[in-house]
């Protein structure tokens, strides 16, 4: 009988750490929600963290009462620290992240009701019937770079609701308009569909 029990409690041992191996691989694969944008006047801090456990060292050295959540911007996964009303206090608390915490850390702006110049025409225009798909850019120009290599195609830049946005799709096809929406989605794009009759075109080609 002593025989016997050792290869069965190896076989119960084996089959423990598989399954704990399955569950730590069903937890790595989980799915991680887009960030959600700043308000209107408010700057976000987003820390570099690959795991919860890199979230969860960062809550300890923050004060008691800040908001953290866990989320996907573009293909990185962060910490979401909003509430900031000003840019010098959200770039003081990213300097401490950086420098004491020992994390990447990067301030994201509200987006402005001004938008960029360049060399190419304004001619602000209806945009027409149909479907338009917009990317909050955040005053960022490295977003409309990455959009327009996910996309492989140029992409405009429209005015909906008084405030600036990238153009990455306009077509009279929903389900078309749908795919693009999950796809930068999915990437961690802030993005929206709209009905078009409320865009106006202002470049169909915009360059930072």
């Amino acid at each position: 009988m002593k025989e016997t029990a050792l290869p069965i409690a190896g076989s119960v041992l084996l089959v423990f750490v598989g399954l704990m191996s399955f569950a730590d691989s069903c937890l790595a694969q989980q799915t991680v929600s887009p960030c959600q944008p700043p308000q209107a006047n408010e700057y976000l801090l987003l820390v570099l963290s690959k795991s919860l456990e890199i979230q969860e060292h960062l809550q300890r050295t923050l004060p008691a009462n800040t908001q953290t959540t866990f989320c996907r911007y573009l293909d990185d996964k962060v910490t979401r620290i909003a509430g900031f009303r000003s840019l010098d206090n959200a770039n003081s608390w990213a300097r401490y992240v950086k420098e004491i915490v020992g994390l990447s850390a990067f301030v994201v702006r509200p987006t402005q009701a001004t938008l960029p110049t360049n060399s190419l025409a304004y001619n602000p225009q209806p945009l027409g019937e149909g479907y338009a798909v917009l990317v909050d850019y955040l005053n960022q120009p490295e977003i409309a770079i990455k959009l327009k290599q996910i996309l492989g195609k140029d992409v405009g830049l429209v005015s909906f609701g008084q405030r600036p946005y990238l153009l990455a799709s306009y077509t009279t096809n929903q389900r078309e308009a749908n795919s693009v929406l999950r796809k930068l989605s999915d990437r961690g794009f802030w993005s929206m569909l709209v009905d078009s009759n409320r865009v106006t075109l202002l470049r169909s080609v915009i360059s930072f």
